[in-house]
């Protein structure tokens, strides 16, 4: 098996995978980061996205090895020194989650959204963004809230 290392919320991390480990399961099964989910193994739902090189990646159809040396922030790698993310916050103010599945998924899709699109985000465009992700509980109502004021507190 191919061994592979990357950089995972700041640590360099390696491990043995065989050539179809998806990155998702990598750092789930591997790494212990169950933060990130596995909703649909199709890329549909958004649940398991991740950042890679600062881009978002929908982590259950991309490839661990296609990823070694790549550096890969998960939902964990977002608070610091204890404090939430300014999304997160926003998130857990707005009541942006009913059930939780989705959410850090959501999160992570939106976190990449203000860093491509800025902190001015009006509610067409955040719904528009979020179409790769999929909530099953809710309206969506708060999470678009969550997402616009997260983005004005990044």
């Amino acid at each position: 098996m191919p061994a592979i290392s990357m950089k995972v919320n700041g640590q360099d991390v390696c491990g043995d995978v065989e050539g179809r480990t998806l990155l998702v399961e990598f750092l789930r099964d591997k790494l212990g980061l169950t933060g990130t989910h596995v909703g649909c193994d199709t890329s549909q739902c958004g649940a398991c996205v991740v950042h890679v090189n600062g881009k978002a990646v929908k982590a259950c159809t991309a490839l661990a090895i296609a990823h070694d040396g790549a550096e890969v922030a998960t939902i964990e790698g977002l608070a610091a020194n204890g404090k939430l993310h300014p999304m997160q916050e926003a998130f857990r103010e707005h009541h942006g989650l009913q059930c939780g599945f989705c959410t850090p998924g959501m999160i992570m899709a939106a976190v990449d959204m203000v860093n491509r699109l800025g902190k001015k985000l009006d509610e067409d465009t955040i719904r528009h963004e979020l179409e790769g992700n999929i909530c099953r509980c809710t309206g969506y109502q708060n999470i678009v809230a969550a997402v616009k004021a997260g983005a004005a507190n990044m």
